[in-house]
């Protein structure tokens, strides 16, 4: 375990004794998409940690437009229309017309998509998650989210 630095320690203090909070965010998610990419590849899926993102995002917001998929998980026009397309060949997603703006296109998960999810993706990222709070009682979860997001908020909110 990682202890945290002492509140009156300086920046400088800190660093030699345990990792900032930044250092320590970018490892703790750097961990976790390593274990959720071994489950899915064990699981026989071959789907990054972003195509997994992209279609946990799409069963959620179920049809979506690319840019609305491309906010939910922080990527680029162009990064979002490669995954898109590697993702539709794989057959689990599908671009449609939008019903209301010919111009537009709607991503849907296909039917193998969606069974990809329910049945694998899912069951992954449960298993993932489980093992990262093994070692917190509900209550040290339930103010872990809490602070997370919180610090989300704060850092969104920055002037």
């Amino acid at each position: 375990m990682i202890p945290a630095p002492p509140p009156s320690a300086s920046p400088a203090s800190d660093e030699t004794h345990a990792p900032s909070l930044g250092m320590l965010l970018t490892m703790v998610r750097s961990e976790m998409v390593r274990a959720i990419e071994a489950e899915l590849a064990g699981q026989g899926l071959d789907l990054s940690f972003t195509q997994y993102l992209i279609l946990k995002k799409a069963h959620q917001l179920s049809a979506a437009s690319a840019s609305e998929l491309a906010r939910a998980v922080e990527l680029d026009g162009g990064a979002m229309t490669r995954q898109l397309d590697q993702l539709e060949r794989k057959g689990y997603l599908r671009r449609t017309p939008h019903a209301q703006d010919r111009r537009a296109l709607r991503i849907e998960l296909t039917d193998a998509g969606e069974a990809v999810w329910q049945n694998t993706a899912s069951v992954c990222s449960e298993r993932v998650m489980a093992a990262a709070q093994r070692s917190l009682d509900s209550t040290e979860q339930a103010q872990l989210y809490d602070y997370l997001g919180r610090v989300l908020l704060a850092l969104r909110d920055k002037p």
